[in-house]
């Protein structure tokens, strides 16, 4: 009788155990896939720099409702939004959770959700301002 309360509670622990694991993963691969994001478009943003030179003489010498100009700005517009995202991102949360897996609080845990969406959007708006900006200097 013993031996089956002693397996009982071990397969209980075992259950909870493994749950709380699952949870820390899914955890872990949400923050590694919002990094994955922001380390696939970070590395354009010498290309959003490199873009706004290039428009800049062509920007001034055609007015601030040219088309140029317009695309000037959406790239400075995004070079500003991956900029804020990452300080908003390094304000909420500490190097622990980023780097290494560390547990979140249930607040985090949403936030982290937000964060997802957020840099989403930031992605959306470098990759359509260089491609615009490209286009623009392309038919120049």
């Amino acid at each position: 009788m013993k031996n089956i309360l002693y397996t009982l509670l071990a397969a209980i622990l075992l259950t909870f155990t493994s749950c709380k694991e699952t949870k820390k993963v899914e955890e872990t691969s949400k923050m590694e896939h919002v990094m994955s994001i922001h380390d696939e478009v970070m590395p354009k943003m010498g290309t959003l720099g490199k873009l706004v030179g290039q428009l800049k003489p062509l920007a001034d010498s055609l007015g601030a409702e040219s088309v140029e100009a317009k695309a000037m700005k959406d790239l400075q517009e995004a070079n500003r939004s991956m900029m804020d995202w990452m300080q908003d991102f390094g304000d909420r949360f500490d190097a622990e959770e980023i780097m290494d897996g560390k547990e979140l609080s249930d607040e985090k845990k949403e936030w982290l959700k937000e964060e997802e969406e957020k840099v989403n959007q930031v992605k959306e708006n470098i990759n359509s301002s260089i491609k615009n900006a490209e286009e623009i200097l392309n038919k120049q």
